[in-house]
């Protein structure tokens, strides 16, 4: 049957979830950095979601869709409500001096929530005019000043080149770099060569999103000590 439901335009949407809030149906979720509709039967078509948009990119269309369908509604709020909140995935800005004291090591530099760029979304306001360090995941226990040297000031994403999704990681990085005015990249990197993956990642992110940003490469060896020191490219 043709009837209306909500289209959401993919170049337009930054992923910042208001819609997903929105949508007293919850038939909108965050996928890979983008608002997708989960169902055609969980949209009323009544475009609650449209002036929350901030980009405007969402709009009605009339369309061959399934029809809307309430209990299948019903069940999916249940089925969410009982389900508990992840606080791994809630944003966090977390506010710490700029002293230019030493640092001690027992004090942690960790300014933002989530790290893990699986569950990071692109449009978090903490990414706006930041310092950002992109570490590959093992640098964290191979280095151990890595918060006084390089997380300081700085808003941490960690990822595995190798064993994680690393077009998700270039869609995400392409969106903050798209979205947001970034000062300065970081890219922290274990010597081993899967390890590079991850400076290639970033690299194509801001070229293609025409970012001019300084970029720094910077390798741990095995052992814990700083190889490769003040590489800097500017795109």
């Amino acid at each position: 049957m043709r009837r209306r439901i909500i289209k959401i335009n993919e170049e337009k949407c930054t992923g910042c979830g208001i819609c997903v809030e929105a949508c007293h149906e919850r038939a909108i979720e965050i996928v890979d950095g983008k608002a997708r509709l989960v169902s055609d039967e969980y949209c009323d078509g009544l475009g609650a979601c449209l002036p929350a948009c901030p980009e405007k990119a969402i709009e009605i269309v009339e369309v061959e869709a399934k029809p809307f369908n309430e209990e299948a509604v019903k069940e999916r709020l249940s089925r969410l409500k009982s389900v508990c909140n992840c606080p791994g995935a809630k944003e966090l800005e977390i506010k710490r001096p700029l002293s230019m004291k030493a640092i001690s090591r027992d004090e942690s530099e960790l300014k933002n929530w989530p790290i893990q760029m699986k569950l990071m979304n692109p449009g978090a306001k903490f990414f706006s005019n930041s310092d950002l360090l992109v570490a590959a995941d093992c640098t964290a226990f191979a280095y151990a000043s890595i918060h006084p040297e390089f997380m300081r000031g700085r808003v941490t994403l960690i990822g595995c080149p190798k064993l994680d999704d690393a077009e998700l990681y270039y869609e995400k990085l392409l969106q903050i770099f798209k979205t947001h005015r970034i000062n300065s990249v970081t890219v922290l990197r274990m010597e081993v060569p899967c390890c590079s993956g991850i400076v290639h990642i970033v690299r194509k992110a801001m070229e293609d999103a025409d970012a001019l940003v300084p970029l720094r490469e910077e390798v741990i060896t095995i052992q814990g000590k700083i190889k490769q020191k003040e590489v800097c490219h500017v795109l």
